[in-house]
């Protein structure tokens, strides 16, 4: 992995680590709340896109309207999924479960299927991120063990989604060709048509609180989150999805030590511990 590579990934990472905050400070109205920072987000984003195909010669093509649909409902059950096990159990748990289990999956598939071969060094360095992870995420909880198994479940199933998402956008934005900023932006859109029919019948009611209670948390997961998936999806152009999906885990170091500050979660030193197995798998995968 390039050093530039390395970078966008970090920070992504850091981005991500800061919206989960936010995601996991809203405990009621889920759906209306991923249903808002959707919206936001196409509002946002919609003009750097227009700019990137202006600028780009890239156009509105099938692909880069029919791509995103796939991706969108993709994101949709991870969104609401993620947000489901942040009302349920710890962000301690459910963050580090779900970063772990995405590039499990996400490196298998790409080994399996895509025929990527990472180096020795690197595949290492994966290996040693995963072990970091599950040495964070097999603490304890502040909800007992109930809500350690709570977090095992719905992280386990937010990771499926994520190593679902992951290989289709890396196929969307290599393969395919398509610009990273536009092809986001588009499934945000079709993310907010395709969720609009439910809000409408259930969750209407909910708006008028989330967006009340809600609007600092719904602006930062629309400014953070696209970012941060921008990022990636720029990273995956250059580098192969085995290394990246691992690399921006590193999240999970930013996202545990802020969950035990913020949120006075337990196991602080198994964190740290984790933390600095994490970092050790990065500097062997940039090396």
């Amino acid at each position: 992995m390039s050093s530039l590579a390395l970078a966008l990934v970090l920070v992504a990472a850091l981005c991500h680590a800061l919206w989960n905050l936010a995601a996991k400070r809203v405990d009621t109205g889920g759906y209306a709340f991923v249903w808002s920072y959707d919206l936001a987000s196409v509002v946002l984003w919609a003009p750097p896109a227009g700019l990137v195909l202006l600028t780009s010669g890239h156009a509105l093509s099938p692909a880069l309207v029919l791509a995103p649909l796939v991706s969108g409902l993709l994101h949709i059950a991870y969104q609401l999924t993620l947000q489901t096990g942040y009302a349920r159990a710890d962000l301690g748990v459910v963050y580090p479960v779900a970063r772990g289990v995405g590039p499990v999956l996400s490196m298998a598939v790409a080994i399996l299927v895509l025929g990527e071969r990472p180096g020795w060094a690197a595949g290492i360095g994966a290996l040693v991120v995963i072990a970091g992870i599950v040495v964070v995420a097999t603490g304890g909880a502040a909800s007992g063990r109930h809500g350690v198994r709570a977090g095992l479940l719905w992280g386990g199933a937010t990771g499926l989604a994520i190593a679902a998402y992951t290989l289709w956008d890396s196929w969307a934005v290599t393969a395919l060709a398509q610009p990273p900023v536009p092809y986001f932006v588009m499934s945000c859109l079709w993310q907010v048509v395709l969720m609009t029919p439910t809000l409408l019948r259930r969750h209407r009611a909910a708006l008028p609180a989330v967006w009340r209670a809600r609007w600092r948390e719904i602006a930062v997961v629309a400014v953070l989150s696209p970012l941060a998936y921008v990022l990636v999806l720029e990273a995956m152009r250059t580098a192969p999805v085995s290394l990246v999906a691992p690399a921006r885990e590193s999240s999970i170091v930013v996202g545990s030590l802020l969950a035990w500050w913020l949120f006075k979660e337990p196991d602080p030193l198994r964190r740290l511990l984790g933390a600095v197995i994490v970092l050790g798998g990065i500097a062997l995968i940039a090396v």
